[in-house]
């Protein structure tokens, strides 16, 4: 496997790939550590849970470097980052046991409880785009309920994947409760359908999602998807436009825009359409491109050559459509995955920017006439994972929000993930949740007992 760094392009260092005997040997060994694992208690798996938030935050700095330097994030995204996987760590550890604590439920029996115990070894199939906060999303909570875990980490971030496995051992957890799996994407199905595993989360790709989920039916394993979205970010006529400006900048260009839950099509009701789209261009056009690890930098690389082209191939389509190029979608003068933002406005059904997850820094906004079409427009998708809305009559926002098919819809406020609230979509866009107390659930047993 190669790290290449695509703000450079250059060849950072290769790593060699597991084989196939290499694969059984590792998640046979996570399994009989995990035996020893699920006997353990609360309290001991909280406190290594806490060295693990420690020491990700006493070498903040090197694991935000190793960040950038392998998908190209800028460098105080990346540290942010680490600090959200610490606050993680520390989140379940205070909490797990009180979310898994068991349920006792009145019925025909002397006693009647339900338990919630692990199931065994999980599959992580992780992504690059985050590629130490999706890890810690599953692992946090996974682990702390009595699992074990193997994860096949996305290809062009093995540096990544290493430093995880390493932390664990660093935090002092004992060895192979959390190994890391260096195989292309076709040793994932021959990993699922070992004996050992007993589920499988995947945050990825439509195409990957659904690879994975049939191969995990065929076994009956659980499995957790995580997949894209074309979110909306909705602007009503009474909408606060400044706010609902700066959080559109914000959502669509964090982590240059390759983000599940960034806003993509942007609805705008016509009355306050001039208005938002000169705001807008105003504010995109002010970004400063530059060197990711440079801390003044807002506009760094997208994480490899192949995401640009699809991304232009994409915006270029639109436009022969009939959608308009009201700003940027041009690449730099300068080596690197560099892209610049574009926005485009008359984006209109049948066109790939209004149908198609655009995983990079394009804005596609739809005029509408009314708040029932902007509904209607924002729920016109394959995909259902989040929304925003801006009006400043909270009611009617709050009214919105239960018609919109999303897993998560926020109120004039950016879409983003939080260890207290469940995240995960619907339709396209996956099943099953992540964080919370529905997250830590998603892996254990829910087993009724009844006494008489």
């Amino acid at each position: 496997m190669k790290s290449i760094n695509p703000a450079t392009n250059q060849l950072l260092k290769e790593y060699p790939e597991h084989t196939a005997r290499e694969v059984e040997s590792i998640i046979e060994k996570v399994s009989e550590a995990r035996k020893i694992w699920s006997e353990t208690s609360f309290r001991y798996r909280g406190d290594l849970f806490r060295n693990m938030a420690a020491c990700m935050r006493a070498d903040k700095e090197g694991l935000a470097t190793l960040v950038t330097n392998e998908m190209g994030k800028i460098i105080r995204e990346s540290q942010a980052e680490i600090e959200k996987c610490a606050l993680t760590c520390d989140y379940y550890a205070e909490h797990a046991e009180s979310m898994l604590t068991d349920q006792v439920i009145a019925s025909d029996a002397g006693r009647s409880f339900v338990a919630f115990q692990p199931l065994g070894v999980i599959l992580a199939v992780m992504p690059w785009n985050f590629p130490f906060w999706q890890v810690f999303r599953f692992a946090a909570p996974s682990i702390m309920a009595g699992n074990a875990a193997v994860m096949k980490h996305a290809s062009n971030v093995p540096g990544c994947a290493l430093a995880i496995e390493e932390l664990f051992l660093k935090a002092g957890f004992p060895e192979n409760i959390f190994r890391t799996l260096m195989i292309p994407s076709s040793m994932v199905e021959a990993a699922i359908k070992h004996p050992a595993v007993k589920a499988v989360t995947l945050t990825g790709s439509g195409p990957a999602g659904s690879s994975v989920a049939s191969a995990a039916a065929k076994e009956i394993k659980k499995a957790v998807l995580e997949l894209g979205g074309s979110d909306p970010l909705i602007v009503l006529e009474d909408a606060d436009l400044e706010k609902a400006v700066q959080t559109s900048l914000a959502s669509r260009m964090f982590n240059q825009g390759q983000t599940c839950i960034s806003s993509k099509r942007f609805i705008v009701v016509e009355t306050v359409l001039e208005k938002f789209t000169s705001g807008l261009i105003a504010a995109v056009s002010a970004l400063k491109v530059g060197d990711p690890m440079d801390p003044a930098t807002q506009i760094g690389p997208m994480a490899r050559p192949d995401l640009v082209d699809d991304l232009e191939k994409q915006l270029k389509e639109s436009v022969k459509a009939g959608a308009s190029l009201l700003y940027g979608g041009t690449r730099p003068g300068r080596p690197g995955c560099y892209y610049l933002p574009a926005i485009l406005g008359n984006v209109q059904k049948g066109m790939p920017a209004y149908h198609e997850e655009t995983f990079g820094p394009v804005f596609s906004i739809i005029s509408v006439k009314s708040e029932e079409e902007a509904i209607a427009v924002a729920n016109d998708t394959e995909f259902g994972l989040a929304a925003t809305l801006f009006t400043e009559d909270l009611e009617r926002g709050e009214k919105i929000a239960r018609k919109i098919e999303a897993g998560a819809v926020f109120v004039n406020g950016m879409v983003k993930s939080d260890p207290r609230l469940p995240f995960g979509g619907i339709k396209k866009s996956g099943y099953g949740r992540e964080l919370a107390e529905y997250g830590i659930r998603e892996f254990v047993n829910i087993k009724t007992i009844w006494i008489r």
